[in-house]
């Protein structure tokens, strides 16, 4: 009886563990996914522009306006830091890092040499025909958004275009750090470049001449008109 009595306080301490424990779980679980969130909002408003290079946001503010606490903001901010997408300066807040004609350059010159091993090698295993055929229905697609007048809608078709091109490679290391350039561009303002339907028409006829390139499996002249295709990006962000 003793030893039943004993168990009282084993027995009680166990569910007072076990009460607590998920508690525990459950904060565990909360904060990653809020940090996840303040991350996702403050990338996205500094990629589409709405926090302009050089402008002060703060740990409060996004807190607010998510509903949460300021600590998984604080680890979302130092994330974008390391991205270099914000500079934090204690007690004050972040700066949104401001993008210069150097970071462009530097990018455009990334994106071309992954894009053109990228095409070297989904040529060499015979992918051409169906990268063709994935442009081609991307573009179908850019066509409405440009009816609809759906400029961020052509934009992330743009990038899919690109995107296709990178899987085609079949290296998932080299297609993630190609996303994150494309990232950085978007930062640099490539939605003003959708602004014109004249500039989409052209960027759509570029598209298709890409697709043909692919279709025929004319490995020089795709890798020539790719390297057009960027540097007419390029100049067009830094004119």
């Amino acid at each position: 009886m003793e030893t039943g009595s004993g168990t009282g306080p084993v027995a009680d301490g166990g569910a007072a563990r076990g009460s607590r424990a998920p508690r525990l779980r459950g904060r565990r679980r909360s904060a990653p996914a809020a940090s996840e969130r303040a991350y996702d909002v403050t990338k996205h408003r500094i990629l589409r522009g709405s926090y302009e290079g050089g402008s002060l946001i703060s740990e409060g503010e996004i807190a607010d306006s998510l509903h949460i606490s300021r600590t998984p903001v604080r680890e979302a901010f130092l994330r974008l830091q390391s991205e270099g997408l914000l500079k934090l300066y204690p007690k004050k807040g972040a700066m949104v890092v401001p993008v210069s004609n150097h970071e462009i350059e530097m990018v455009f010159e990334t994106r071309l040499v992954l894009e053109r091993f990228a095409i070297e090698k989904a040529m060499r295993n015979g992918q051409g025909p169906r990268v063709a055929d994935q442009i081609d229905s991307i573009i179908a697609k850019q066509h409405g958004a440009v009816e609809a007048g759906k400029t961020a809608a052509f934009a992330d078709l743009d990038r899919e275009i690109h995107h296709q091109i990178m899987a085609a490679a079949g290296n998932e290391i080299l297609a993630e750090l190609y996303d994150s350039l494309r990232d950085r561009q978007i930062r640099m303002g490539k939605l003003a470049l959708y602004l014109s339907p004249a500039r989409a028409e052209h960027i759509m006829a570029e598209h298709q001449e890409l697709a043909q390139l692919f279709r025929e499996e004319s490995l020089e002249k795709l890798l020539t008109k790719m390297a057009e295709h960027i540097q007419g990006t390029r100049d067009a962000l830094v004119s």
